[in-house]
């Protein structure tokens, strides 16, 4: 089994931290090996809310669906999910600290059947993705956070342009759109 645990600390009160982090699908607007994330179900986020987040990892694309297991706002939040080859928890844990939040964030993935002889070098890859995740939700926040702070008050550019991309990295778009301008910079690089 694969673990991963950060403590990472977040400009904003341990209410608003905890309701950004129970919406799963928000991963892909903060870890980098997420390549899409959505919600699968309607209504409020509690106990039972899945999510499928989609992965890149180790070279596979990985289709996981989560659930929410543990709801204890704004303290604990619990979610377990994967596929027939991987297992994955995420147990996650706020306090207030000052007027930000303390996020302790704790990942496991266990690989099922004839892939466990991988665990070690699963491992050592997991190590990695966990400290890209944990610095990419600290920039995320941290970003949300300013971008808040600075909208204007009637509603402008700036915070109409921060909810639709939030909607499209949700919606997988985001993505999609760094891949292909990436991909057409690259091609001039190449060409030049």
């Amino acid at each position: 089994m694969a673990r991963f645990i950060d403590a990472i600390d977040l400009p904003v009160p341990v209410e608003d931290a905890f309701q950004y982090l129970a919406d799963f699908s928000n991963t892909a607007e903060w870890d980098p090996s997420v390549m899409s994330a959505e919600r699968l179900d309607d209504g409020e986020i509690g106990p039972g809310s899945r999510f499928r987040v989609c992965v890149g990892f180790a070279g596979q694309t990985l289709a996981l669906d989560y659930e929410i297991t543990v709801f204890e706002p704004p303290t604990r939040l619990v979610l377990r999910g994967g596929d027939a080859q991987v297992e994955s928890v995420d147990e996650v844990t706020l306090a207030p600290r000052g007027t930000g939040t303390r996020v302790t964030y704790e990942a496991r993935i266990e690989l099922r059947g004839l892939r466990r002889l991988a665990d070690p070098l699963v491992h050592l890859l997991f190590q990695r993705v966990g400290q890209l995740a944990a610095r990419g939700l600290r920039e995320r926040v941290h970003e949300r956070e300013r971008s808040r702070t600075t909208a204007p008050e009637d509603g402008g550019p700036t915070s109409t342009g921060r909810s639709r991309r939030a909607k499209s990295a949700r919606d997988g778009k985001a993505t999609s759109k760094r891949k292909a301008t990436h991909h057409a910079s690259s091609r001039k690089r190449i060409s030049r």
